[in-house]
């Protein structure tokens, strides 16, 4: 199909006014598209996508998307699921039917209009690895009647529709697995790492490490995120994923907590508590998919991106 204005895509982003989906949105319509965003705004906020309402090329819809949308697109970016535990065990139940209704929806959406579509997937679906680092090859380990299970399962089990549905019905999709993502417009109570040690490391506050401080992550800036996610919904038919996307650099949490402290200049002292249930000992992504069919690599190193963030968390004081 084709847009009305020659040339110009329509782009539907699901959780498009979420962290990741606002910075999405964004990125699209400087390269010209027409933009639809689609957002329940249960884990998301009108803020983020405030300033994208004045351009003619950007629409805001409220949906869910557990229910069908009929809507003319060339290309879907399926965001919409709440990503924090914070958010995802809220209401577990909704989160699955989110994932998986959600999915099967913009699958039937994307076959009606022929549009390619890509799922945001993730790193959980690797669940409490016993390979390190992570290849795309690796099949996960996951717990599948804990309390990330909602979100863990409910990832993968869209990553299998997309992949019956491309097989069933010649879709065209695409499926990157998202590490570890931080940056301006992260929720502040999300409960995620990187948002938790600046709000706590501004506010002066006792900066809570879950365990020994020994878990690692990896980080990977939005900005460079967002590049990955473009160049890979404009490969060729015969690219699919699932493919890595995030940055192989790890840092433990302790290491974390101490660079914060330093680049806020904050007094906050280290607290430890338990370790929360099925949380990964260690998470690195093999990206040597994503640099072999995108060109890709991280560019923006973590004190770098931190900078950034942090400033962003210093304006909502």
């Amino acid at each position: 199909m084709t847009s009305r204005v020659a040339n110009r895509k329509r782009v539907l982003v699901t959780g498009g006014a979420g962290f990741l989906g606002s910075h999405l949105c964004e990125r699209l319509l400087a390269e010209g598209a027409e933009v639809v965003c689609v957002d329940n705004f249960y884990s998301s906020t009108r803020e983020n996508i405030v300033h994208l309402l004045s351009n003619p090329r950007f629409e805001l819809i409220r949906h869910d998307v557990t229910f069908p949308l009929y809507i003319e697109v060339d290309e879907i970016y399926n965001l919409a699921c709440p990503a924090s535990p914070v958010h995802y065990q809220r209401d577990p139940v909704q989160t699955t039917k989110t994932s998986v209704h959600g999915a099967i929806n913009m699958l039937g959406l994307a076959k009606r209009v022929g549009a390619k579509i890509l799922q945001a997937s993730t790193s959980e679906v690797y669940g409490d690895p016993e390979v390190h680092p992570q290849p795309e090859s690796y099949w996960g380990r996951v717990n599948p009647i804990g309390i990330r299970s909602c979100y863990d399962e409910g990832k993968r089990c869209a990553e299998t529709l997309f992949f019956d549905y491309h097989r069933q019905h010649n879709l065209r999709i695409k499926v990157p697995r998202i590490f570890n993502t931080y940056g301006p417009r992260m929720h502040p109570n999300d409960g995620r790492v990187v948002s938790n040690f600046i709000i706590q490391a501004l506010q002066d506050a006792p900066i809570t490490i879950y365990g020994t401080g020994a878990q690692t992550r990896s980080f990977c800036y939005v900005d460079d995120l967002i590049e990955a996610f473009v160049r890979l919904m404009k490969t060729g038919d015969d690219v699919t994923g699932p493919v890595n996307l995030g940055n192989p650099g790890e840092f433990t949490m302790l290491q974390l907590a101490e660079t914060v402290i330093k680049m806020t200049g904050s007094r906050s002292q280290l607290v430890f508590l338990p370790l929360p249930g099925d949380d990964p000992a260690q998470r690195r992504p093999d990206i040597s998919m994503a640099q072999s069919l995108l060109d890709w690599q991280p560019r923006i190193q973590l004190e770098q991106g931190l900078e950034k963030t942090i400033d962003y968390f210093r304006s909502l004081a």
